[in-house]
Order: structure tokens, then sequence, then C-alpha cells
């Protein structure tokens, strides 16, 4: 299928062009990230990360999505800011809510908002002689800001072992170079997805770390398909030099990575459509991450595997 465009487009001579574009996509996730210790946030931290309030109630019915998204305009209403996030909890009849810190008047206003619209319970309505007064409150609580800091240096020692690890086992397996060039289209699969949690406001919490290693591992093994084919190239065309080698393999690998990537879009795609909210928050960045790891596999990596190669020789 790609095989026709191997003499028309040579994606190593052109990685200026792709280097560009490939780094205009991940300039907003660099740019955040260097604004944060100036004080200047542009992302959207969930309570994992800053703090805030939980509340789980019981809603005495199984919850669909069309509730769950009800429940989050209720409590946007009473409190005059969105939640973090709703999700079901339990055996699916419990809504778990997640907002930024909550003072008890606030808290209240959601409860007794949800009381009007689903008729709770609080323990304090009178019940028939012998019978006990039931609270549909299972649980209020307070995330303490100092997890959301464990929480982050989590987040950023998973991320930098799970790299450290792929560049050891690279380098072992091909060349410290090729190492090299993978850790550059790792990190420019990372930088694309800070930016789409930027950009479409997704909340920052635990299923970010979540996304981050589910695409390196994705995006390192599209990779390693093209590096493969590279090796096996270079023993058999060994008149031909390496940046056309590079450019053959990763035509001929085109199909192949093209086709998982699409396919792997779909059924990631049903979920972001069809997920409830917290769900979407996972697949839609989920989604970005797959589009640039195909991306960086194709016209980042190989490319600078050619260049450094080339400056060794030098």
């Amino acid at each position: 299928m790609f095989n026709k465009l191997e003499n028309k487009i040579n994606i190593v001579k052109k990685f200026n062009i792709f280097g560009t574009i490939g780094l205009v996509f991940a300039l907003l996730g660099i740019v955040s990230l260097i604004l944060l210790p100036f004080n200047v946030n542009l992302f959207n931290f969930d309570i994992d990360f800053v703090g805030g309030t939980t509340m789980t109630y019981s809603m005495h019915k199984q919850l669909d999505k069309a509730e769950l998204d009800n429940i989050a305009a209720v409590v946007e209403k009473a409190t005059g800011v969105p939640a973090s996030s709703v999700q079901k909890a339990g055996d699916g009849t419990e809504v778990l809510i997640k907002t930024n810190t909550l003072d008890t008047e606030q808290r209240d206003a959601v409860f007794t908002a949800l009381k009007e619209a689903y008729g709770l319970h609080d323990g304090t309505e009178q019940v028939a002689e012998g019978e006990t007064a039931h609270t549909d409150i299972l649980a209020v609580d307070n995330v303490d800001p100092v997890m959301g800091k464990d929480l982050r240096n989590a987040a950023i020692v998973s991320a930098f072992l799970a790299i450290l690890f792929m560049l050891i086992y690279i380098a072992i397996r091909f060349n410290f170079r090729s190492g090299i060039a993978a850790i550059c289209s790792l990190a420019h699969d990372v930088f694309v997805i800070i930016g789409s949690y930027v950009v479409f406001r997704i909340p920052v919490n635990m299923t970010f770390i979540a996304v981050v290693l589910t695409i390196l591992g994705y995006s390192i093994n599209a990779t390693i398909v093209i590096f493969d084919r590279i090796r096996e190239n270079n023993k058999l065309l060994k008149k031909t030099s390496f940046d056309d080698i590079v450019n053959k393999s990763i035509w001929q690998t085109a199909t192949r990575s093209v086709n998982t990537t699409v396919t792997t879009l779909l059924s990631v795609g049903v979920i972001a459509i069809l997920g409830v909210t917290s769900i979407k928050n996972f697949a839609i960045p989920l989604i970005v991450g797959i589009v640039a790891g195909l991306y960086s596999s194709m016209f980042i990596s190989g490319p600078v595997w050619a260049k450094l190669a080339k400056s060794s020789k030098k």
C-alpha cells in the first residue's frame, strides 16, 4: 500500500520538516511543564494531585451515563464549580463525587440538592417504632494535598524508570544510538499527551499515569518493529546507504503500523463516545497518544537514528 511512496517521500531527508511538525505539537506540553515552577498552571489538576473533597452517596438505583451526567449537573449547580469526576462505585448504585475542596456549607448544599432530586435520606427522618433511621451519606472526606505531592512524585518516577529500562533494552537489542532515537520518540509522545490535557481541560489524576505508561509501551512496540526491519535490511542491503535503508524500512512497515493504529483507535474511540465522563477522560488522551505514537515511530525514531549514525561516522 505504501511501497510506492518510498521513492516519492524520503522521510530521513525530509526530517527537518517532520521533526518541526512533531515539535510544534509537543510544544504546548513542554511549555506547560516549564511554566509550573513559575506558578503558572495550565492544567486542570484533580484532587489526587492538589487535594479536594470526595463524597460517596447511595442512590438506590443502577447508575448509567445519563444519571451520572445529571448528578454532575446537580453538583455544579449547588457549588458553582464543576465536579472533577462523577463515577459509579460499589455495586453500581453508589456514586463517588470528586470536587475541589468544599467547606461544610457547600457539602451540605450538594447533599440537599441530591436529596431533592433523588429522595436521599440523611438519617434525621422519623421512622416507625422499632425501625432504625438510615443515611445515604456513605462517606465525605478531604484529600490532603500532601498525598497529591506523593502522587506527582510517583508519576515522575514511574515514567522515568519506564523510559530508562526501555533505553537499556533497546541499547542491548540494537545499539545505544537507536536507544537514544527511541527515547526522543517517546518524549515526543509524552509531551503531546500532556498538551492534550491542557487543550481538552482533562482532569490530571491517577489515570494520567496509566495513559502515559500505556502509550510508552504502545509506541515503543511500533518503534521496535521498524528498528527490526532496519536491522534486517542493513544486513541484506550492504551497498545501500543507511539513510536509504531507514527510509525503505519505514515504508515497508507502514502498512502494519497504520493498520494496528486504526484498529486500536476503533476500539478506544467507541469507549470515548459511549463511556461515562471518567472513562472519556482516560480514552481521549489515549487516542491522542496513539496517533502521536504512530507519527513518532514513523517520522522521528528512524530518522533520528540515521542522523545519530551519520554524526557518529563524522
